[in-house]
């Protein structure tokens, strides 16, 4: 792929209004994305550290756009994706690094650990992913480039 494509996707990620509540930061590069964002209280369930949903968007969103890597023609969406959490978080910096792992015809199979701001591994996830039917260039968030 090319560097332009990954610029893009990293802007049209950004785009989405869900991350007006998460507001993070994307790197795009091949087969590979990291997503990264502070914590804050106002992500956390009742104990007092990030709820799952949060571990979960992080993972899914950096597997997402690391499968969406190697396909310049569509998004990339989600079929399954399974989550484990090991360790609680309730403040500093997490990031997740989704990499791909195995191409099986139009599935990418990808993989996603989340860290905390001292590189403790807190969550892992896998997930697959297929093309979508919308293209990219119907896209006005990534064709502003």
């Amino acid at each position: 792929m090319n560097i332009k494509h990954y610029r893009a996707l990293e802007k049209m990620y950004l785009l989405g209004p869900i991350n007006e509540i998460f507001p993070p930061e994307i790197e795009v590069s091949d087969r590979t994305a990291t997503i990264s964002m502070e914590v804050k209280p106002e992500y956390f369930h009742v104990l007092g550290a990030l709820h799952g949903s949060v571990y979960f968007k992080l993972l899914d969103d950096s597997a997402a756009f690391a499968a969406g890597s190697i396909n310049d023609q569509s998004p990339m969406v989600t079929v399954s994706f399974t989550t484990q959490i090991s360790r609680p978080v309730s403040k500093g910096r997490v990031k997740a690094i989704g990499n791909v792992v195995k191409l099986d015809g139009r599935k990418v199979c990808v993989e996603s650990v989340m860290y905390d701001e001292k590189e403790n591994e807190i969550a892992k996830g896998k997930g697959i992913f297929l093309p979508a039917k919308i293209r990219l260039k119907d896209i006005e968030a990534y064709s502003q480039q």
